[in-house]
């Protein structure tokens, strides 16, 4: 199966969306990490009220596979986990969303010809999007990548220490990186005793 090529996003863009964000213009809960095509971003503009209104809040929208028939995958989590409730996401919360923003998405069309809509969870080893996420797991373990090198290097891993004025901190190596959110390309938790001591504990 032949993927779709990868379009590079405009990174002052999306950080032009951020500030829209922060003054309360645009949901400050939308990704704005890993997102590649404008297609994406319109589909969460379209679902994300939707998404809340059902009790949850989106994680990623990822638009994959051929050109011929895409997936539209939509990844989202309960509010509550944000909240700090366990609550967890089941096949039945993935098909009640499925059904609902199929519809809203047939009637607004942002994407042309046919898909295969896919609704997911994010699972623990999960990608953060949002700056919020940074806040939300300090302190594990992550996978980095950026658009240009930092230091010579474009990807890393590290203990996330969070994220103040815009910029994120990993100790990498035993010494702290900070890196602007806006040169982050994809970033994601790493699977580790910590990480899932945390998660079967509630404390995610």
């Amino acid at each position: 199966m032949q993927e779709q090529p990868e379009q590079k996003p405009d990174r002052k863009a999306l950080s032009a969306e951020w500030a829209q964000n922060q003054q309360g213009t645009v949901d400050p809960d939308l990704p704005t990490i890993d997102v590649q095509d404008a297609r994406e971003q319109q589909v969460m503009r379209i679902i994300a009220p939707s998404l809340k209104d059902m009790g949850f809040a989106l994680v990623r929208v990822k638009l994959m596979g051929t050109t011929e028939r895409p997936t539209l995958q939509i990844m989202a989590e309960p509010l509550a986990e944000i909240e700090g409730r366990r609550q967890g996401m089941g096949v039945e919360d993935c098909s009640l969303i499925s059904r609902n923003l199929s519809a809203m998405l047939d009637v607004e069309d942002p994407i042309t010809g046919s898909y295969v809509l896919e609704v997911s969870s994010p699972g623990i080893d999960r990608p953060l999007t949002r700056p919020a996420d940074f806040h939300r797991f300090s302190g594990f373990e992550v996978k980095v990548e950026l658009f240009t090198a930092i230091n010579g290097r474009k990807r890393f891993r590290g203990r996330l220490l969070g994220f103040t004025d815009g910029e994120i901190t990993v100790v990498v190596d035993g010494e702290s990186l900070a890196v602007p959110i806006d040169a982050i390309r994809r970033a994601k938790l790493v699977l580790t005793d910590d990480l899932l001591a945390a998660a079967e504990s509630g404390h995610l």
